[in-house]
């Protein structure tokens, strides 16, 4: 039994050690990248004390990403790990946008998606000085798209330029890139949402569809604004959001 015991904790000591390896190494990585280097050695310090002045230390940095198209902002919260609810860290001001108002239906058409994702890859590479990857499409546009191809590669990247994307010029990037790195390196998923606009006034002008569809992102939008907390959103077979009462 002693033994047995033994052999339990030296695997999960194992276990523990290589995940801290995994995620340590994500930021080690990076960092071999002298885009990212170079971001890290000049914007990190700023970073660093902006959230020792939010109360979360290094290496606990839960970060979440809200987007509104019209108003052109990219904001930043954050909170620690064992934290429920976010606080604002900084915003962005998106410097161009395509398209128009209302979700992105398929490949080619410039829109700009709305909707729920993730940060799904990191781009040191990019020809827009540094990149974040958005993951869509996800199962709501895919189901929206109706068997058409509904597109891919959204970024919220540096320079000033899109067809679709996001771009906050590079030094901003930096910024968000290195905070970024801060959350992926304990693992943690960074969530996006973008909104057309914040919904505290009538919706813009647009056809019924893209209203009803616009109807289906608010409660998630007043849900955070009135908790700073994430919902629990669902898809359902019509490709709608759900929100539900769990927490996030």
């Amino acid at each position: 039994m002693r033994t047995g015991k033994i052999i339990n904790t030296a695997l999960l000591a194992f276990v523990l050690g290589l995940f801290s390896f995994q995620t340590s190494s994500f930021k080690n990585a990076q960092l071999k990248n002298s885009r990212v280097k170079v971001a890290y050695q000049q914007k990190w310090p700023g970073l660093k004390h902006l959230l020792e002045t939010k109360g979360i230390p290094e290496g606990e940095l839960d970060l979440f990403l809200r987007i509104f198209k019209k108003e052109g902002v990219l904001e930043a919260w954050g909170k620690r790990h064992r934290d429920k609810d976010y606080g604002l860290l900084k915003s962005f001001a998106i410097c161009s946008r395509s398209g128009v108002l209302g979700p992105k239906r398929r490949q080619g058409d410039y829109q700009v998606p709305e909707g729920f994702y993730d940060i799904a890859v990191f781009q040191p590479f990019s020809n827009y000085h540094l990149a974040l990857k958005v993951s869509y499409p996800n199962k709501s546009d895919i189901l929206n798209a109706k068997g058409k191809n509904p597109g891919g590669d959204i970024m919220i990247h540096g320079n000033c330029v899109t067809i679709g994307c996001i771009p906050i010029q590079d030094d901003p990037i930096e910024e968000l890139y290195v905070l970024a790195v801060e959350a992926k390196n304990q693992g943690c998923a960074i969530p996006v949402y973008i909104f057309p606009f914040k919904f505290t006034a009538d919706f813009a002008p647009a056809n019924a569809e893209t209203i009803q569809f616009w109807k289906t992102l608010q409660p998630a939008f007043e849900y955070f604004e009135t908790n700073h907390r994430l919902p629990l959103i669902s898809v359902n077979k019509l490709g709608e959001y759900v929100l539900n009462s769990a927490l996030r």
